[in-house]
């Protein structure tokens, strides 16, 4: 097992949050992880991503240059980083801040209205571990019991008031592509 998923963005969006989920995920379980963060001066509001490798076999390389799959919570990190997907592999669009259309025709794609699902949830802040969500349903990255562990230590003491908030956005994300899985199957 071999995973490289880049999560892009813009700062505030919970781009290096969710990577470091989904590499404590891979520690707790473990496997061989690395995580990369990229965000630009300004923070908040500016572009953020991250690489995150996780694999049963020691990396070789901790940029993810060629992912398998690609998160993107916003439209210029999909035109960015949709041509660095792998044939085959897997993009997690949050089509509530993006109006695009993958164009490629050899990826697997979800359009996630990560952001109206989190605000229906009471929090806009959850969005990304809606996507999260959905991408452990999709593979077998780590479990949702491990990302649920890492809530804990990604969280803050002070935030871990925000932790059944957030388990309701994995859990939402999940259901979500289950039932586009569903729906294909029939």
């Amino acid at each position: 097992m071999f995973q490289g998923i880049l999560i892009a963005g813009f700062g505030g969006q919970g781009v290096l949050s969710t990577g470091q989920l989904l590499a404590y995920a891979g520690m707790l379980e473990g496997k061989y992880v690395a995580w990369i963060p990229s965000y630009g001066p300004e923070m908040r509001g500016g572009t953020a991503n991250c690489g995150v490798t996780i694999s049963d076999r020691p990396i070789s390389s901790p940029v993810v240059s060629e992912p398998t799959t690609l998160i993107v919570m916003n439209r210029p990190s999909l035109e960015k980083f949709e041509p660095a997907v792998v044939p085959g592999g897997l993009i997690l669009v949050n089509s509530s801040l993006i109006d695009l259309k993958v164009q490629r025709r050899d990826v697997q794609v979800y359009y996630i209205p990560a952001n109206d699902l989190a605000e229906e949830l009471g929090n806009g802040k959850v969005a990304n571990n809606i996507i999260l969500g959905a991408l452990l349903a999709l593979t077998d990255v780590v479990s949702l019991e491990a990302v649920v562990e890492s809530l804990r230590k990604v969280l803050p003491p002070r935030r871990h008031n925000l932790l059944p908030v957030n388990c309701q956005a994995l859990e939402t994300g999940a259901r979500l592509v289950r039932g586009v899985e569903a729906a294909r199957a029939v």
